[in-house]
């Protein structure tokens, strides 16, 4: 058996310092939202021939108008630009602009190979005395080249009203989770008194949630700044995921102390350490079965949903940290604060 609890001081400064770090970088870097909470345009464009250079797309737009526009390379043959609201007609607008470069550097491409086989053919009809010129008719270049270069991954366009409507939702969504699930497990521990309080499980449990919802915004406040990674309503449904599942895993620990309380022979420490291993294989098993099909997601699926999937990744595995580490310690601080007090 192994002594989880009596090491509690390792698991408690442990999650501090993660926690304390990820609020320093929610400080520096904050979340990078993305136009689904600041409003705005996505345009996700891939090319089919070569693909140009930031500074030539933003050329390219100069004279539209585009406020805020963000130029970001992805892969080897894709781009993002990100920019204010727009109309219709100005995204039809921007494909044609970014459509036409390539298309006009073929039809140039094609008109001096044909200019270098009219010369040639000039040079031969002189050489053996024939004078008779042939007029070679190439395709003038125009402004409405054929957009056959491009292709639009995805268009998202959100007004700033409604991506404001849509974080304050997000912040009420997760507040009225947190507080919902420390009355339900007020109410499912009630008839638990001694040594700890039944509204002290829950209590607990909302901490274990705290500890885990600020270790995933502190590392996408890190991805954000480094990696432009951005936050949508995605994560805000994998937070709410994370928020569920490591509840369970808690409550599975707790409704096994109050199983062992009534007819264990040790003490609240030892009972708390007696049912944490009881339940250790439970929590890794089934937390490693969820990673696997996780990262199976993240490395085989659709780049839509990566983000997502990487969210509830990270708290998967911190959430059954701290069911296991975290959220049974504190109940054996409050039951030890409790007696110092008596």
């Amino acid at each position: 058996m192994y002594n989880i609890i009596q090491r509690r001081k390792i698991w408690l400064t442990l999650s501090s310092l993660l926690v304390g770090l990820s609020i320093v970088a929610l400080i520096l870097w904050q979340l990078n939202f993305g136009i689904d909470f600041t409003g705005g345009s996505l345009l996700e464009i891939k090319f089919l021939s070569e693909r140009p250079t930031v500074s030539e797309v933003q050329d390219k737009l100069a004279d539209l108008s585009l406020e805020s526009l963000t130029v970001q390379p992805v892969g080897t043959d894709s781009m993002i630009l990100r920019f204010q609201d727009i109309s219709e007609e100005k995204h039809q607008e921007i494909l044609k602009r970014l459509g036409r470069r390539e298309a006009s550097q073929e039809v140039i491409q094609s008109t001096e190979n044909e200019n270098v086989n009219i010369d040639e053919n000039i040079e031969l009809s002189i050489d053996s005395e024939e004078y008779e010129i042939v007029d070679f008719e190439t395709e003038p270049i125009t402004e409405d080249a054929p957009i056959s270069n491009i292709e639009e991954l995805r268009f998202d366009s959100v007004g700033p009203s409604i991506g404001q409507e849509l974080k304050r939702k997000s912040i009420y969504a997760i507040i009225t989770v947190l507080i919902a699930i420390v009355l339900y497990i007020a109410w499912a521990f009630r008839k638990v008194s001694k040594p700890v309080a039944s509204w002290k499980f829950g209590l607990t449990a909302v901490i274990t949630l705290f500890h885990d919802v600020m270790i995933v915004l502190g590392v996408f406040a890190i991805l954000g700044r480094f990696l432009d990674m951005e936050i949508n309503t995605a994560f805000v449904a994998a937070i709410l995921t994370v928020l569920g599942y490591s509840v369970n895993d808690t409550i599975v620990v707790f409704d096994r102390i109050r199983e062992n309380l009534p007819r264990s022979e040790e003490d609240f420490e030892g009972t708390v350490n007696i049912s944490v291993n009881q339940t250790l294989r439970r929590s890794i098993n089934t937390s490693l079965t969820t990673l696997l099909v996780l990262l199976s997601i993240f490395f085989f699926g659709g780049s839509t949903i990566r983000d997502f999937v990487l969210a509830l990744s990270i708290g998967v595995f911190v959430g059954t940290y701290s069911s296991i580490f975290l959220a049974s310690p504190v109940l054996v601080v409050w039951e030890r604060m409790k007696s110092r007090n008596l």
